[in-house]
């Protein structure tokens, strides 16, 4: 399974508000020939480390394809780009944030190139919360730990609260207009 986590915590016309933002650039992934298989609910999610930035809003994604994971990263920086993503220091506040979560049950570390599964995953409620609702029954390729075992493993200072989508639903189907 091919895990793509996604947020952002900055409006960024034209497509509006980090909500509008994520979705629209699902409609972009899935352009690439990149197919959104599911998405987990979005949620609200505090900044990490703490600060007074904006929260954010993230979410995971299934995504299915026959390319490799760097091809796929690749992909990724290229749609943050064309959303405006400007990187600058670690953990600033952001118009777009692709990640690869996990490919199958690939582990590759790469110096500053790719490093799969995501190193930091398993500390970050952004991550955990949807993808528990997306996958409850995934387990950390290198840890081997369930995803419930990672979410009590939280530090108590991560917050994630679901959103309801534009009708009130709280669901994992992806439609383009997402």
């Amino acid at each position: 399974m091919i895990l793509i986590g996604i947020g952002a915590n900055l409006a960024n016309p034209p497509y509006g508000s980090p909500r509008a933002t994520c979705g629209a650039a699902l409609v972009a992934l899935a352009e690439t020939g990149v197919a959104v298989a599911r998405r987990s609910p979005w949620y609200r999610t505090a900044p990490v480390p703490p600060s007074a930035q904006p929260w954010f809003v993230n979410g995971v994604v299934h995504v299915e394809t026959d390319i490799n994971p760097l091809e796929l990263l690749n992909i990724l920086l290229e749609i943050e780009v064309r959303f405006g993503r400007r990187r600058g220091a670690p953990n600033a506040p952001r118009v777009l944030d692709m990640d690869i979560l996990a490919f199958d049950d690939l582990t590759i570390r790469s110096d500053d190139t790719i490093s799969v599964p995501h190193p930091r995953m398993h500390q970050r409620a952004f991550v955990l919360f949807p993808l528990r609702d997306l996958c409850p029954e995934w387990r950390h390729p290198d840890s081997g730990h369930a995803i419930a075992e990672l979410i009590a493993a939280l530090p108590p200072d991560q917050a994630a609260e679901p959103m309801a989508d534009g009708e009130g639903v709280f669901g994992t189907e992806w439609r383009p207009t997402d």
